[in-house]
This record gives structure tokens, C-alpha cells and sequence, in this order.
């Protein structure tokens, strides 16, 4: 059980799971500013790839929204997959949002009564606010400032993935696409995982996917359990195993395919 907990603790603390690689790739051409946040009481950068002719045009994008969204994240990863999906004609234009970290462990984690838990840094529990960012200040800025349609998706991996399952749960209508790889669904003793699914209205995709990872496999089986049995109709939802995959490479691995399978050319 040590070994189990330490291993835990250092997917936990480590950076995100492409950030050795993308140290040393450049992303495409994008903008990026700066907002104060309130609710989170500090200053945020925000990255933006818009797609190529955007310029030149007046039409509206759909909008894909990341967190580890940082230069030295997983940003320049996933807007060149957007990038080069468009140039091939594989993948529609759209907007892609990246969140750069300040303190990744307070704003990813949702709330914990597991003590081990709140060994893992100084502050955890932070998401409910960082959502609130996302959700009353940062989604209006990029809507002022860009030419959105009412299409929002999110996508990331470990934590970024929890936070992404919990906004689902807590607050469905908040994007429409939601795309979490290896989720760490076993925080707060896996209560997530076996919550009861929230009232979706709206048409909403959810994509769930897990790699060789014994702490997180059997919580989202019962997720997915819970997606087979009380899905409503308006839900599209995929939950997948890939054990041919790890924790460090399944994000770089499956983000093309998603991408190209939640936002095709038109």
C-alpha cells in the first residue's frame, strides 16, 4: 500500500504528461493576454490558437477549451494537432483556449475528506473557483473577444481529466464536449466515480478513456456503469480502456483521434 500511495503522490505532483516533450515544440502561431481573475483572486494568461484565415472572414468558431494550457504544457501539443488536422481537412476551424497553471494541484482537485490526500500540497480544493473562472469570466472574455459559436468543448489528462469528469457531473450544460484521459478518479476515495449522474437536458458528448492504471480503471468502470444504466437520451457517451497505454502517454496518443472524431471538417 506504501508503494501504491507514493506512486500515486508522484503521478499527482508530476508536471503535466507532456510537459518534457513540449519544452521542446513550438506551437503555431497564437495570441495570448492576461486577466485578473476574481475569482480566484489573481492573475491569469490565457493562450489562444485561432485558425488559419480567421482573419480574413467573419465566421464564428466553436471553441475548445484546455487546462495545462501553458507554453511549456500541453498547449503547443494539441493546437498543432488542431493546426495540422486543418490543414489535411480532417478537422473543422476552431478556437483553442489554453489555461496556463499557477498552482495546478489547488485549482484541479475538487474538495477531499481523505487525509492522504491533502498530503499532496500546500492547498487542494481549489476547483470549485477555478471553475467558477472558467465558467463567469473567462468564457464570456474569449466570447467578447473572438467570434464564438455557442459550441464548447474541454480536453486534458490526470488531473485536468478529473477536473474535467467533476464539471460534467456538478455542471453539465457548462460545455458541450467533454474529452478526459485517465482521469483521476480515485481522489476523495473515488466518490466521483459513484455519484449519480446529473439531469442533462442538452446534447452533450462525453469521452472517457483510462490507460494500464489499476487506481484509476475500476472507478471509472463503475462511471461507466453508472453512463450504461441512467444515461439519458441526450447524452453521447463513450467510456474506453486502452491498456496498451500509460498514464505519461495516453494523452499524446489518443488527443489527435479525439480531436478529429468531436470536431471532423465539415
Amino acid at each position: 500500500m506504501k508503494i501504491i500511495a507514493a506512486l500515486l503522490v508522484s503521478l499527482l505532483l508530476a508536471a503535466p504528461a507532456c510537459a518534457q516533450v513540449q519544452q521542446r515544440e513550438v506551437a503555431p502561431a497564437h495570441e495570448s493576454f492576461t486577466m485578473q481573475s476574481k475569482s480566484i483572486g489573481e492573475s491569469r494568461v490565457v493562450n489562444v490558437y485561432l485558425p488559419p484565415g480567421y482573419a480574413a472572414s467573419s465566421d464564428h468558431y466553436d471553441v475548445l477549451y484546455m487546462p495545462d494550457g501553458g507554453l511549456n504544457e500541453d498547449f503547443p501539443h494539441i493546437a498543432t494537432t488542431i493546426d495540422e488536422g486543418i490543414a489535411a481537412g480532417e478537422v473543422r476551424p476552431l478556437i483553442l483556449v489554453g489555461i496556463p497553471n499557477t498552482e495546478r494541484r489547488r485549482d484541479l482537485t475538487g474538495p477531499t475528506s481523505v487525509r492522504s490526500d491533502r498530503k499532496v500540497a500546500n492547498v487542494v480544493g481549489g476547483a470549485p473557483l477555478y471553475r467558477a473562472f472558467i465558467k463567469d469570466e473567462l468564457i464570456p472574455e474569449i466570447n467578447r473577444r473572438y467570434r464564438t459559436t455557442s459550441s464548447r468543448g474541454i480536453i486534458g489528462e490526470s488531473l485536468a481529466g478529473y477536473f474535467i469528469v467533476e464539471t460534467f457531473m456538478l455542471d453539465p450544460s457548462m460545455f458541450d464536449t467533454y474529452l478526459a484521459m485517465s482521469p483521476s478518479l480515485w481522489w476523495n476515495a473515488a466518490a466521483l466515480s459513484k455519484a449519480p449522474l446529473p439531469s442533462i437536458t442538452s446534447p452533450t458528448r462525453v469521452d472517457f478513456s483510462v490507460a494500464d492504471e489499476t487506481d484509476i480503471v475500476p472507478n471509472l468502470r463503475t462511471l461507466g456503469s453508472t453512463l450504461k444504466s441512467s444515461a439519458p437520451a441526450s447524452l453521447t457517451w463513450e467510456v474506453r480502456e486502452l491498456p496498451d497505454q500509460k498514464h505519461g502517454t495516453i494523452y499524446r496518443d489518443q488527443a489527435p483521434s479525439l480531436i478529429r472524431k468531436y470536431y471532423p471538417a465539415r
